[in-house]
């Protein structure tokens, strides 16, 4: 009865795909180009086709894209991926020009405008060029353009960086508000072991990703992409926690989106119908738990917690443990509890020397403690997005 009761569930989340109005379709670096970094020419036209397929039946389509650097590494004659970042900058460069080109005159030939879009994570986590970047991408969307988007490789380094266009894609699902996020690979979804002789099945649907998926995923990529099925799990739970659902699919299979969004079982679906506790947070509080790389960790008690989660309480000093990492006023920091829990994300009012000097101390002792009071609370619940659910919630 009970994987009967799942394969209910997964129907539904598939037919649910059939009214799918805005999208998000990451296309791979191995399935756009040869293995010697050469667009593939056929497989471009393919995917622009039924990008545009979809573009005319009424549906909002954003593309994020790979394979500007394996675009230039072919211009350059460059026979491995650079390991170095000014490497990889100019094969950036050169090769996002020539990638902008293809999908320009291809989209072009089906009559449908597209937009060059270039995103670093540095830029995201701004508030006010992260607001930017949504208005851009939904007034391309209302305006009937297909926005073509990539990370900006040639000025990104490490600290900035995204990491690979997995992260991206998931990142500008929540951007956007999409209601699906497909990520285009070549392979048909994750795989599980079958028996013996090395035989794999493809698993048609996870309802969340667990750690036993996790230990599914191997591969860290090729010689001329960043990720691998790990990487699309792992950025699959930021899009599927909020309640995007995401299919990971071959891109190389004739037809794949419209078969995707005509419900029909292709790849690995990812997501249940019943939300998760980020369901209901708020763009800026999406801002706040998903487009930062946090800065540091404030440890609290168990009364904080339950008046983090439970109660929907502001974090005040007199709650905290510990406090892990250097950082200003205005960092955006974990908040876990004592057995290690991320229960919440935050920007902080204090920073972390101030935090260690108040830490464990009421709120009426913070003037004496630090010479004034600026702020009652730590973090104030309007910039907290928790993770967790409460223990009601959860029962």
């Amino acid at each position: 009865m009970k994987r009967q009761s799942k394969n209910r569930e997964a129907d539904q989340l598939r037919l649910a795909l059939r009214d799918a109005k805005r999208m998000v379709v990451k296309i791979g670096s191995r399935v756009l180009v040869h293995s010697n970094g050469r667009p593939d020419e056929r497989r471009l036209r393919a995917l622009t086709e039924g990008v545009c397929a979809l573009h005319r039946a009424g549906r909002e389509v954003a593309v994020v894209t790979s394979g500007a650097v394996g675009a230039g590494m072919e211009t350059l004659g460059l026979r491995t991926r650079p390991n170095n970042v000014p490497d990889l900058q100019m094969a950036a460069a050169v090769g996002q020009s020539r990638l902008m080109a293809h999908y320009d005159r291809l989209f072009g030939e089906q009559g449908v405008h597209v937009g060059q879009v270039l995103l670093t994570h540095d830029g995201l986590k701004h508030r006010e060029r992260h607001l930017n970047a949504r208005h851009t991408l939904l007034n391309l969307l209302r305006h009937r353009i297909v926005p073509i988007i990539n990370e900006n490789d040639a000025v990104a380094v490490e600290e900035i960086r995204f990491g690979d266009n997995d992260l991206l894609a998931a990142l500008v699902s929540l951007l956007i508000g999409a209601d699906v996020l497909i990520l285009l690979t070549t392979v048909n979804g994750l795989r599980a072991p079958a028996g013996s002789g090395g035989l794999r099945r493809r698993i048609p649907w996870l309802p969340e990703i667990t750690a036993e998926a996790l230990a599914l995923a191997s591969g860290k990529g090729s010689a001329l992409s960043t990720g691998g099925m790990a990487s699309k799990l792992q950025s699959a739970k930021i899009a599927v926690d909020v309640g995007v659902p995401v299919v990971i699919a071959d891109g190389r299979q004739a037809g794949v989106l419209q078969e995707i969004l005509e419900g029909l079982d292709r790849g690995t679906l990812i997501g249940r119908e019943a939300a998760g506790p980020t369901a209901s947070l708020s763009n800026r509080q999406r801002w706040i738990a998903f487009f930062h790389k946090c800065d540091g960790t404030l440890t609290v008690d168990d009364g904080a917690r339950r008046a983090l989660i439970e109660q929907g309480k502001s974090l005040l000093p007199i709650g905290i443990r510990s406090v892990e990492g250097s950082f200003g006023p205005g960092a955006v920091v974990n908040v876990r509890d004592g057995e290690g829990c991320l229960l919440a994300r935050g920007q902080t009012a204090y920073g972390s020397d101030a935090i260690r000097r108040i830490q464990g101390r009421k709120t009426a002792e913070i003037a004496a403690l630090l010479g004034s009071k600026d702020y009652d609370e730590v973090i104030h619940r309007d910039n907290l997005a928790l993770l967790t659910e409460s223990k009601e919630a959860r029962e």
